[in-house]
């Protein structure tokens, strides 16, 4: 009925943000069918009939040298959430995660009186520790997914829920076999290396051909290994292709099937983000590598709190597998780490040992049904 109708505003600004938005709102509908659902992310949340006011492909972005490569889009999905807020106010507004954009949107809203739940924390926890006291200011509910968050919040007294991580919602079970799957498998005895570049095309142009140059490197020491790369949601084969010849690996890749390809991998060359976490999940071994422009990296270095950048590291509370990071990030020095790996056995089970202990800290399924759980009592 008309007067029951709900009006939900969301806000992510990446592929990861995305999907989570995307199984939030599903299981949303489960308990208010009739909700009204508009805001800014990509094609999972259009697919569950989310009116897109902006892209969220134009801004995904990492970096401060690169957010002001996409400063047009992002002022522009700015203008777009702010007319929103103001012209026709929400019942309620989910953001995830993407604090620079999504904290000053949250402001907007806390003085138009629209309640705030804000779902993946910015990460307090690595810099800006001081701003939990300024998120408690503006937001009604925090739903964190890491279980040492909560503290942070519970400190400046505000209404925090740690429920789970969302990958964990994800069907991990391999499910499809692809013929290149196929053909991996019954080559079964070479080693087969993923190579996960990231999600964003200007962290691929950066990283990929590193990872390549590492690769040749691999191949001289071990002639018999594979190369695969999953390709990450709205990422196409040919952008790719437009980097391999830089290289004369013969890579294999896949589309659409992303646990199916780390399933049959025997470690992973990986991006910093959340895809280390994914691997994890598979107790997959791998070598974490980033790099970003040199004022970002500078620049992070003096705020960033951390002894870690993997967040399967951070979760572990050690160092469970390499970081490359920046300067380190060379294809001799992946080359060498992933080889090292390789080779020894019981490193090999030692790290899948620390890998499932990291898996358990991530809580169990049913992280996206907490959180609309949370944003159905906001808005009854």
């Amino acid at each position: 009925m008309e007067h029951n109708l709900k009006k939900i505003l969301i806000v992510t600004g990446e592929t990861s943000g995305d999907h989570h938005g995307a199984r939030v709102i599903k299981e949303l509908r489960k308990l208010h069918p009739s909700i009204s659902v508009c805001g800014i992310g990509g094609d999972e949340l259009k697919k569950t009939g989310t009116e897109l006011l902006y892209h969220s492909r134009y801004l995904s972005v990492i970096g401060i040298i690169e957010v002001l490569a996409s400063a047009s889009h992002i002022f522009k999905a700015f203008q777009a959430v702010k007319k929103q807020l103001q012209n026709a106010p929400p019942d309620l507004l989910i953001l995830i995660d993407y604090p620079d954009f999504n904290l000053r949107i949250a402001n907007i809203a806390h003085k138009k009186k629209v309640p705030i739940l804000y779902y993946i924390s910015p990460q307090i926890w690595a810099w800006r520790r001081g701003r939990a006291k300024k998120i408690a200011n503006l937001v009604d509910n925090m739903a964190v997914i890491f279980p040492f968050e909560t503290k942070f919040y519970e400190e400046v007294g505000m209404p925090v829920h740690f429920v789970g991580h969302p990958i964990m919602d994800r069907e991990i079970k391999p499910q499809k076999n692809p013929k290149e799957i196929i053909a991996l498998k019954k080559s079964s005895g070479n080693p087969v290396i993923g190579l996960l570049p990231g999600s964003r095309k200007g962290e691929i142009n950066t990283l990929l051909p590193i990872m390549l140059k590492a690769a040749g490197i691999i191949k001289k020491k071990l002639p018999s290994a594979q190369f695969i790369i999953p390709l990450a949601p709205g990422i196409k084969r040919g952008f790719i292709r437009s980097i391999l010849p830089q290289t004369e690996i013969d890579l294999i890749m896949t589309d659409d099937c992303f646990y199916e390809t780390l399933e049959v991998c025997d470690i992973t060359i990986v991006a910093s983000g959340t895809a280390t976490l994914e691997t994890a999940v598979m107790l997959k071994p791998m070598v974490i590598i980033y790099r970003v422009s040199l004022m970002t990296y500078l620049i992070g270095k003096m705020l960033i709190r951390v002894p870690f950048i993997g967040l399967t590291n951070l979760i572990a509370g050690k160092k469970v597998v390499p970081e490359l990071i920046q300067n380190d990030a060379t294809p001799e020095k992946i080359a060498e780490e992933t080889t090292a790996i390789l080779s020894d056995p019981n490193r090999l089970e030692k790290i899948k040992t620390d890998l499932l202990a990291v898996k358990k800290a991530l809580g169990e399924k049913g992280a996206s049904k907490e959180v609309a759980s949370l944003a159905y009592e906001m808005i009854k």
